[in-house]
Formats: C-alpha cells, sequence, structure tokens
C-alpha cells in the first residue's frame, strides 16, 4: 500500500496520471491511500484466477461474438473474484495499511484512478468492509459491458491489474470552484470538503 507521496515516485502508468495529479496537492487531500496493482495481481495469482478466467470464457469467439453467452458467464466472472479469498498476509497488510492510513474507522470509499465508478463502504476496525468494497471493486471488471468494451477494444477477456484509490468520506461530488482554483477540468471532494478526485 502507498501514501500519495509514494505513489508520486512511481511511474504514472503504475500508479495513473490522476495519482500524480493528486499528490501535488497533498494538503487539500482527504485521508486516503493508493492500493498498488501488485496487490490485485498477487491476488488474482494466488487463486490461479488467470486459469480459471480463461477456463470459464473459452467457449467464446471474439471474432463472432455471442452476447447471450457473454450475459451467462460475465456474472460468473464476478463471482469467481468477489469469492476468492485474499491470502493471511495480504489481508494484515491491507488492514495494517487502513490503520496507518487513519481508514479503519468511517466511511470510506474506492474507486480506480481516472474512474467513476465507486464502492463505498461503513468500516469498523479492523476493515473488512473495507476490503470487500475492494474486492466488490475489481469484480465490476467482470459485468457485461466491461468485458464487451474489452472485447471490443483488444479482442480478449483478458485485463491488467490496475490501482485504486481509497479515501475517507462519501465519493465525491464536483466542485467546480476548486477546480477554477486548481485551474483543472474538474475535481471532486467528499462532504467534509476535501479532495478526493482530479478525474
Amino acid at each position: 500500500m502507498l501514501t500519495f507521496t509514494e505513489a508520486a515516485r512511481q511511474p504514472a502508468a503504475v500508479v495513473g496520471a490522476e495519482t500524480h495529479r493528486l499528490a501535488a496537492h497533498a494538503g487539500r487531500l482527504s485521508a486516503g491511500m493508493v492500493v498498488p496493482a501488485s496487490y490485485e495481481e498477487a491476488f488474482y495469482r494466488g487463486n490461479n484466477l488467470p486459469e480459471q478466467l480463461r477456463r470459464l470464457f473459452s467457449g467464446l469467439n471474439p471474432a463472432r461474438l455471442d452476447e447471450d453467452l457473454l450475459e451467462t458467464l460475465a456474472p460468473r466472472a464476478a463471482e469467481l473474484v468477489r469469492t476468492s479469498a485474499l491470502s493471511d498476509d495480504a489481508v494484515q497488510l491491507f488492514y495494517r495499511a487502513l490503520g496507518n492510513a487513519g481508514l479503519s474507522m468511517g466511511e470510506v470509499h474506492l474507486r480506480r484512478p481516472g474512474g467513476q465508478q465507486t464502492e463505498a463502504a461503513a468500516v469498523t476496525p479492523p476493515g473488512t468492509a473495507a476490503l470487500h468494497a475492494l474486492k466488490r471493486l475489481w469484480a465490476r471488471d467482470w459485468t457485461f459491458g466491461a468485458v464487451l468494451a474489452r472485447l471490443d477494444e483488444h479482442g480478449s477477456v483478458g485485463l491488467e491489474a490496475r490501482p485504486v484509490l481509497l479515501f475517507a468520506g462519501e465519493p465525491g461530488r464536483p466542485a467546480p470552484a476548486l477546480a477554477a482554483e486548481l485551474e483543472v477540468g474538474a475535481a471532486l471532494v467528499n462532504g467534509q470538503g476535501l479532495l478526493v478526485g482530479l478525474p
């Protein structure tokens, strides 16, 4: 897990361009952290999900897409991600990071850098609700629309692991005055008026 200061030292290709934009305004940020793509990748590999998902979608032909079949397979893939377990070490790492970031109590929300879809959770120690929200966010990559978009764009259901932003408070809402002050196209703030997004 990374603080925004630590994430700013990573290439934008690794942590997301939005993460770098947010790190540049650290004084305005809500309490938060970055879950690196490597955490998601370890989850997939530890559960042999790439092979299980490959087998699940093996009957799908991207050149002659059967959308009815995809509608049947996508929920099964999402369920597979949601019900697979993180290792005990990975769970403890996540809980410690939540505590260190001041996120182990209260409302939090998660989303991908540059993304709009969020998952929210009301967290109590050690942070199980936040962990479940993270897995729900990962599972969104296997909705019908998400898989169809990958098939259209890349001709494959496969995906690369990506980072996740985790912030205190409810999902961000637009703050036009702050966006103008920061000279950016859009800014999102939580209920306390703290910065949670520069999409």
